[in-house]
């Protein structure tokens, strides 16, 4: 569906169930609203369209981690390369308290992880560095649990949305971005422990939890998707946009990340 003027949520709504997005789903999105195109209220008029398509007994979910909150992510390599260890405990002690309520997302997540994060309603999970947002029927069965020691592991809102044979909707986002697979990475038997620094609600915290990373998603998700029975892929506006089951695509990770250990 390609149009020349802004997108409406009418519009919008037609290419998710085209697409196979379902009343009473539960659907994670990953989503560049660049690659979008221009739409009737931005970001909110995205929310809008997907809760209408989900109807009263779905549940929309969003990743609204906040990797900045962390002495080891890449994130902070980068804003503290060549500061003297002063410079950087300044840093640190300049990142503010993570609060649910209130801590906006990175920006790194995207202007659609804001809008449901701030949507009336919404919930939040508890990790300072990789919280998640739900909207609708199952949000605080989603967000409830999130110990410290799982950013993104079974124990988590994502291992959730595996439990629930979730999909997510990637809106214009590469596999590249495809969070799940980091529920695959974990499942590896050499997984290394790393310890991390945050500023939680209280001050900050250290512990120790699996090491994650995602360079190596864009091939991990060029193998899925050539193996996966259950994708199916529509354009939306200007985006290449695929609709992903969260447990087949986490099953056929584990299965090529272990055939490659072999």
């Amino acid at each position: 569906m390609l149009t020349e003027t802004a997108l409406t949520a009418g519009q919008l709504a037609e290419g998710f169930v085209e697409l196979g997005v379902r009343p009473g789903a539960v659907l994670q999105v990953q989503a560049s609203l660049r690659s979008l195109g221009p739409v009737v209220g931005g970001a909110t008029g995205v929310v809008d369209a997907l809760l209408d398509t989900l109807g009263s007994a779905g549940t929309l979910v969003a990743y609204t981690a906040n990797p900045e909150n962390s002495a080891t992510s890449r994130l902070h390599r980068t804003a503290t390369a060549g500061l003297s260890p002063a410079e950087v405990a300044v840093y640190l002690d300049g990142i503010p308290p993570y609060d649910p309520a209130t801590t906006p997302c990175s920006p790194t997540m995207g202007a659609l992880s804001e809008a449901i994060r701030t949507r009336p309603g919404a919930l939040r999970s508890s990790h300072p560095q990789t919280s998640w947002a739900a909207l609708g029927r199952l949000a605080r069965e989603i967000t409830a649990h999130h110990p410290l020691s799982s950013h993104l592991g079974p124990e988590t809102p994502l291992g959730r949305l595996y439990d629930l044979d979730a999909k997510v909707l990637m809106l214009g986002a590469p596999m590249a971005k495809f969070t799940a697979f980091h529920l695959a990475d974990l499942r590896m038997p050499d997984v290394p422990m790393q310890e991390f620094w945050c500023r939680g609600p209280e001050g900050s915290l250290t512990f120790k939890a699996p090491f994650l990373d995602d360079l190596h998603f864009a091939d991990l998700g060029a193998q899925v998707l050539a193996a996966a029975t259950g994708v199916t892929a529509a354009r939306i506006g200007t985006a290449d946009c695929l609709l992903v089951p969260v447990r087949e695509a986490v099953d056929l990770a584990d299965r090529f990340l272990r055939r490659a250990r072999a």
